[in-house]
């Protein structure tokens, strides 16, 4: 009820309550009763909503730390990649592949901050409305066609790091058709193609990598699925195409990570191509 219409409601039965007793009426207990429980019930629909924004704020909080921590992670990792360029031999993959878990986790805790955001701002516009909303309405439910866009995507990196790529295939797919211009779309679509790697289907693998270059040019994936697209073309014996997409990918993103392991294995191939040459002039 309106607070404007309480008030003069109750001014009403503070004027009746001042008459003799013999004239108070049975109608007049009852709005005084009916005034009375709606009082209790906005105090209590406060405070339901006092405790939920303290719930959200700390949430919130948690998130912020976790993110900067992540963040201070994923610089130290690039800093002691670059440091020790000359002695990384077959520690990049690893490295890397820690690296992009870090950049995972980054990309996850803030879609998390976002939806937390977006429940704060909710929160703050049902207090607006309170006087005004009829208990027990709960607008929008039965609408999703889908489970929501995190659980779709934890679900298939899950599975993913499990091994279970059959299952993880499809949740990335789904995740794809119903969530396709979502920051992690673009993610999504780059397990599509370590999927198809792992299980040497490097062709597939090339076409998933392209799709990200192409629809997602500007995500946190770009670099790594142009270097595996190199990777995938060297294993293909495609070597001159490979070496120029992991050249492409050096001029764009220098100071990467990626950058990193395409100069590393760039010098590999160099120096399987070298190597028959060297045996020859040696016997």
């Amino acid at each position: 009820m309106n607070k404007k219409r309480l008030l003069p409601l109750l001014a009403l039965v503070g004027l009746w309550s001042a008459l003799p007793a013999f004239g108070v009426s049975k109608e007049i207990v009852q709005l005084q009763t009916q005034v009375q429980a709606l009082q209790d019930q906005m105090a209590r629909m406060q405070q339901s909503f006092d405790e939920r924004m303290g719930v959200m704020k700390n949430l919130i909080e948690q998130t912020t730390d976790n993110m900067n921590k992540v963040t201070g992670a994923v610089n130290n990792l690039q800093k002691t990649l670059s440091q020790q360029n000359s002695d990384i031999g077959g520690k990049v993959d690893q490295v890397s592949t820690q690296v992009q878990a870090l950049h995972d986790s980054l990309d996850e805790t803030r879609a998390r901050l976002n939806k937390l955001s977006t429940q704060l701002d909710q929160f703050a516009q049902q207090q607006q409305n309170l006087p005004s909303q009829t208990p027990g309405v709960q607008p929008g439910v039965g609408a999703l066609q889908a489970p929501p866009p995190d659980v779709l995507y934890n679900n298939g990196l899950r599975d993913y790091n499990a091994g279970k790529y059959d299952i993880a295939t499809q949740e990335f797919s789904d995740y794809l058709k119903f969530y396709p211009n979502t920051d992690l779309a673009g993610n999504a679509q780059f397990y599509q193609g370590e999927i198809a790697y792992r299980q040497g289907n490097f062709q597939g693998a090339i076409q998933a990598y392209d799709a990200v270059l192409q629809q997602y040019p500007g995500g946190n994936k770009a670099a790594a699925a142009q270097l595996k697209k190199g990777y995938a073309l060297i294993e293909l014996g495609q070597r001159e195409a490979g070496v120029r997409e992991l050249n492409s990918l050096i001029a764009r993103y220098p100071r990467s990570v990626e950058a990193t392991q395409a100069r590393e294995r760039l010098r590999q191939v160099s120096t399987k191509k070298t190597s028959p040459s060297h045996r020859t002039t040696a016997q």
